[in-house]
C-alpha cells in the first residue's frame, strides 16, 4: 500500500467563518513546517499547485496580472487578476487571500476564500486536504493532488465536511457545488 492509499486527513483545526449574506468567507490557517518562500513557490508556480491545489494556473500566480484558473470539477477555465503578489508574504487573486507568516522556523499560512454559504464546510474539507497534500508534497512525500470531483470520494472527506458543517453551526449540504 503506498503512501497515497495509508492517508487518512488530521483534525478539523484552525478554521472560521465570516457570514455575510449568501457569500460566506472560509478563513483557514496551517501550520507549515517549511519556510515561507518554499511555501511562496508552491502557491504561485503552475508545476507546484498542480500537485496539492483544487485548481490548475496557466501561468505564475506571483505577480499582478491576469492569468486562467481551472478549478477542479469546471469545464471552463475562469479568467483570474492576481491584484497582489508580495512575495513570500500575501497573494490575492479573486475572491481568495493567501498570507504567510515565518513561524517557529516553519510558516503559518493562512487562506481567506469567499465561498456560496451553502458549500463553506465542503470548501473547508477540500482546501484541508489540500494543506495535508501540500504539506506532504513540501516535505519530499508527495501523494498527488486530491481534487475536485475526486475529493468527494476521498475517504475521510465526508467526515471533514461533516465535522466543518458543525463546528460552522450548519446543516450538511448533499448536493454538488457543480452543476
Amino acid at each position: 500500500m503506498g503512501d497515497r492509499e495509508l492517508y487518512t486527513p488530521g483534525p478539523t483545526m484552525g478554521a472560521q467563518v465570516i457570514k455575510d449574506g449568501e457569500k460566506w468567507t472560509l478563513i483557514l490557517v496551517r501550520e507549515l513546517r517549511h519556510p515561507p518562500e518554499k511555501v511562496w513557490q508552491a502557491l504561485t508556480d503552475p508545476a507546484h499547485l498542480r500537485e496539492w491545489a483544487p485548481f490548475e494556473a496557466d501561468g505564475r500566480l506571483d505577480a499582478v496580472g491576469t492569468v486562467k484558473l481551472t478549478w477542479g470539477g469546471a469545464a471552463t477555465p475562469i479568467e483570474t487578476s492576481v491584484t497582489r503578489a508580495n512575495a513570500p508574504v500575501v497573494l490575492e487573486y479573486n475572491e481568495t487571500r493567501w498570507e504567510l507568516e515565518a513561524s517557529g522556523g516553519g510558516t503559518r499560512l493562512t487562506l481567506w476564500h469567499s465561498i456560496d454559504r451553502r458549500f463553506i464546510s465542503w470548501g473547508a474539507a477540500g482546501w484541508h486536504i489540500a494543506f495535508d497534500v501540500l504539506d506532504r508534497l513540501l516535505a519530499g512525500r508527495p501523494i498527488g493532488r486530491i481534487a475536485g470531483a475526486e475529493v468527494m470520494q476521498f475517504e475521510g472527506w465526508r467526515q471533514l465536511n461533516a465535522e466543518y458543517a458543525k463546528q460552522f453551526n450548519m446543516e450538511t449540504p448533499h448536493s454538488p457545488p457543480y452543476r
